[in-house]
């Protein structure tokens, strides 16, 4: 008995450590948690094509890997290259001239003052919004210079995942505590998650900047080649998605004397692009992953909170993925406990 106890002991001691050991690495490292989970959504993007290569063209694994590591950059990450680096040129031009631009929302909102006789903004109003902006803008492109570190290290991460693609899967069929039919389910779950959400969102969000784009061409807008991305990136944001983009553009024509023309872009916007927006998004995320419509929204701003920019695509993942092994738990140990 008193053999028992000490290897029990001993047992629970090295559980004790290991927990320890976990929760330490996992807080030193927690900062990482994006880049794996790209990596992870990556990975499961580009998997089929790297067995094609490997398996089946008998390509070597490190070239295969470095050939898709580098489509994917192509095909992904130059287009958002490009895009923050219009950005950045808009947003320094607007923390330099900070001041003229509150000054012109200002006499948007002044003529509105004197139209109906109310007060909207005051000098103190005037005042924090300058300082917001001079304290908000430069955040954003700190932002950047992290997502740039995040991205790297998902690309290291992407690598040695592809290269050790068999050896990988392998051990998690063993390892993960489940009954195979349930390891099934969880792999082909996760797929369509993926799918739907890194692929159907950035797909809305480009049909959204399409209808948008219309209604600036025929608005007269100039520089819609950047307006037409704001509002891509702008429409993955939920409750006021492209508004973020259109209701400036509308607010600038009015300032500018094209008041006729503002609201009737406005108009078109809140009905044809706010509509196509809901149509499109939840009929092509239900098509691809049966994803309910509550699972995208909450899962956004979970992932906003958790993530930042890039929540956007991982926290419906892990909203619908918390429900899926619910549903696992379930079936493990109140079914067949047969595998």
């Amino acid at each position: 008995m008193a053999r028992i106890n000490n290897q029990h002991i001993r047992q629970v001691s090295f559980y004790v450590l290991l927990v320890f050991l976990g929760v330490f690495l996992f807080l030193q490292v927690s900062s990482f948690l994006p880049a794996l989970l790209g990596a992870i959504t990556f990975y499961i993007l580009l998997r089929t094509p790297m067995h094609q290569m490997v398996y089946q063209r008998k390509w070597k694994k490190s070239y295969s890997a470095s050939l898709l590591l580098f489509l994917s950059f192509l095909i992904v990450l130059v287009p958002v290259g490009i895009f923050l680096n219009m950005l950045s040129v808009k947003l320094n031009y607007v923390i330099n001239n900070s001041t003229q631009v509150v000054e012109t929302f200002h006499r948007l909102i002044s003529t509105q003052e004197e139209q109906y006789h109310i007060v909207i903004l005051n000098d103190e109003n005037i005042r924090k919004i300058t300082n917001g902006i001079a304290n908000f803008l430069p955040s954003i492109l700190g932002a950047t210079i992290s997502s740039i570190t995040t991205v790297t290290i998902m690309y290291f991460i992407l690598y040695f995942m592809l290269i050790g693609s068999k050896e990988m899967e392998y051990w998690l069929e063993e390892n993960i505590p489940m009954k195979n039919k349930n390891v099934d389910l969880l792999g082909s779950e996760l797929k369509k998650l993926v799918i739907s959400n890194a692929v159907g969102i950035p797909l809305t969000a480009i049909v959204q900047g399409l209808i948008a784009l219309l209604g600036y061409w025929v608005a007269g807008i100039n520089d819609m080649g950047f307006w037409f991305v704001f509002t891509c990136i702008t429409s993955m944001v939920p409750v006021i998605g492209a508004g973020l983009a259109y209701i400036p553009i509308c607010a600038i024509l009015y300032v500018n004397g094209h008041g006729n023309t503002a609201i009737i872009l406005m108009i078109y916007c809140i009905l044809v692009v706010g509509t196509a927006d809901h149509v499109f998004r939840f009929a092509l995320q239900k098509k691809l992953g049966d994803i309910h419509p509550l699972i995208t929204i909450f899962g956004v701003i979970v992932g906003l909170e958790l993530f930042g920019f890039i929540g956007l695509i991982f926290g419906p993942i892990l909203i619908a993925l918390f429900i899926l092994l619910i549903r696992i738990y379930l079936n493990e140990f109140s079914g067949d406990p047969e595998n």
